[in-house]
């Protein structure tokens, strides 16, 4: 049996970036560390990937599943303590995540790459600026 590369390409990335995603998480002590996130990612991919293959399938619907079934480890993942609520960035990263297996699964490899790029941009960047501004809220 021959191997199809053009399959296999877009689940190799989508490990790969929900990977990079999830390493930022997993150094940061967060809940959904690295397996999640590759898990999420390239579960997005196959989905996807299968969606457009299916004869007589609509993608759309498909991709609306996987929206809602994502919605549902999201709102897993929020806690709230108190008058606190903790998990929404984590909640937001799983989503993110899914939409990125998603354009792998379409072969949109580029845009998928860039969104990874902000994804952990924004992460790693503007958590000093929530910290320092969660503190002046709270004084």
């Amino acid at each position: 049996m021959e191997v199809n590369w053009s399959n296999i390409v877009p689940l190799l990335l989508a490990v790969f970036l929900g990977g990079v995603i999830g390493l930022e998480r997993q150094v940061h002590d967060k809940p959904a560390g690295l397996r999640t996130n590759i898990l999420i990612c390239l579960g997005s991919c196959v989905f996807t990937m299968i969606s457009t293959t299916l004869a007589g399938s609509d993608p759309g619907r498909i991709a609306a599943q996987i929206v809602t079934g994502i919605g549902f480890l999201g709102a897993g993942a929020i806690m709230q303590s108190g008058a606190s609520i903790h998990g929404l960035t984590t909640a937001a990263g799983i989503w993110i995540v899914a939409s990125i297996g998603m354009a792998c699964g379409t072969k949109r490899y580029f845009f998928a790459t860039v969104v990874t790029l902000l994804a952990v941009l924004t992460l790693m960047l503007l958590s000093p600026v929530d910290k320092k501004l969660s503190k002046d809220r709270r004084e």
